[in-house]
């Protein structure tokens, strides 16, 4: 059966980590809904309008294997203010699906409790200004279904590993080789 995965998108998001998401994760032959919180184009935190397929509230009652927030600012204080995020993470994470965020994202996970206990990174200074202290600096961490990445630089990085744990290590590997990265 083929993966779903929720992408949100909020005004101020950042382009380069949406993009990325969503690009890797459909190579990987992954049901990617890129959803705005609002009607109509969404313009990114440098100003690249991205289409979303449908809006936050027409994807909501969809079931996913897992929601990934870009960040980007003023993106991510979009996303965790509203509501509608809060409670579609809160039901993926209490059904053992996975959630992910990159970049200042991650603070949405943590004001939604989903980090409570849990190993993450993020931007330097996002999650130590919520509070959270188990903070590992890498470039992806992985702590249960909680996948968290550090920022635009590490981007690709995290949605490999999304591939991975949702479609495996050759789907990943596949992916990663078709892209011609050098380490």
């Amino acid at each position: 059966m083929k993966k779903r995965v929720l992408v949100p998108l909020a005004p101020g998001c950042e382009e380069l980590e949406a993009v990325t998401i969503i690009d890797l994760l459909r190579r990987a032959d992954i049901e990617v809904v890129v959803a705005g919180l609002e009607a109509g184009p969404v313009t990114a935190s440098r100003g690249v309008r991205l289409l979303p397929d449908t809006t936050l509230d027409e994807a909501l009652d969809a079931d996913y294997d897992m929601v990934a927030l870009p960040g980007g600012l003023p993106g991510s204080d979009h996303l965790a203010e509203d509501p509608r995020i809060g409670a579609v993470l809160n039901r993926m994470h209490e059904g053992g699906h996975f959630v992910g965020a990159v970049c200042a994202a991650p603070k949405v996970l943590a004001r939604n409790g989903i980090l409570q206990g849990k190993k993450a990174t993020a931007y330097p200074g996002v999650l130590q200004s919520e509070g959270h202290e188990a903070i590992t600096g890498n470039a992806v961490t992985r702590d249960g279904t909680v996948i968290t990445s550090r920022s635009a630089g590490t981007v690709m990085d995290f949605a490999l590993e999304i591939v991975e744990v949702l479609c495996g290590q050759e789907t990943r590997q596949s992916v990663e080789g078709s892209l011609e990265r050098s380490r």
